[in-house]
């Protein structure tokens, strides 16, 4: 059965581009121009396993609608950027945005990045909690727990924790993380990678034998312990 991509964009050409070299590809295209109309269609929701949403949409912007999206159904999304387009990434983070991408893009980094995101979606994770000092840690679960805490994670959150975790006690490099859970290494994936750094800090505070050192230059060295 094809891989079932749901494709937002306004732009008729581009739209139209990408549908049909997703569909050469292997994939299952819907497309939609606009999210509202997409809204009041449940089934076209359910029915996908990857949401590829522009950023300037009519009447709804891409945030708004991954986040309405979020709400009826737990789907990847990647985000279509115009190049040079300021944006709040901040923002597409909490959301759980699993990558992004300038438009007008490459089709064969653009199918690169959809299957890193595809395969770490199709990676079986045991359902089971990791001790980890005060806390426990389910990866399949996305969740963290301390005492009577529950810390629902987003989905690149645990991935990042769990890549930590096969590291323990050892220098962690930036780049093999960006390459790892993004896909690619550039100056704006970075200041993603250090934005979950500092959430992960900041949820493991009750426990001071945890820690997330940077090393300047390099990456994180990180101790968890035994």
């Amino acid at each position: 059965m094809d891989t079932k991509i749901l494709l937002v964009e306004d732009d008729a050409d581009l739209g139209m581009a990408l549908k049909q070299y997703l569909e050469s590809s292997g994939f299952e295209v819907t497309w939609h121009t606009n999210p509202k109309v997409l809204l009041e269609n449940h089934d076209t929701l359910q029915n996908n396993q990857l949401a590829i949403l522009d950023v300037m949409l009519p009447e709804m912007d891409g945030f708004t609608l991954a986040k309405t999206i979020r709400k009826q159904h737990e789907i990847p999304f990647l985000f279509l950027t115009a190049k040079g387009q300021s944006i709040d990434r901040i923002l597409g983070l909490k959301l759980g945005a699993d990558d992004y991408i300038t438009k007008p893009c490459e089709p064969e980094e653009l199918l690169l990045r959809i299957h890193n995101i595809l395969k770490r979606q199709t990676s079986p994770i045991p359902n089971k909690s990791i001790r980890l000092g005060e806390y426990s840690f389910n990866p399949a679960l996305y969740q963290l727990v301390f005492n009577d805490l529950v810390i629902q994670l987003t989905e690149k959150e645990a991935e990042l924790l769990t890549l930590f975790l096969n590291h323990n006690h050892q220098i962690v490099n930036r780049r093999d993380i960006l390459e790892k859970l993004w896909g690619k290494d550039d100056y704006f994936l970075g200041r993603s990678l250090d934005v979950f750094m500092t959430r992960l800090r900041k949820y493991f505070q009750h426990d001071p034998r945890i820690s997330f050192d940077s090393i300047r230059g390099v990456g994180f060295k990180i101790e968890f312990p035994a």
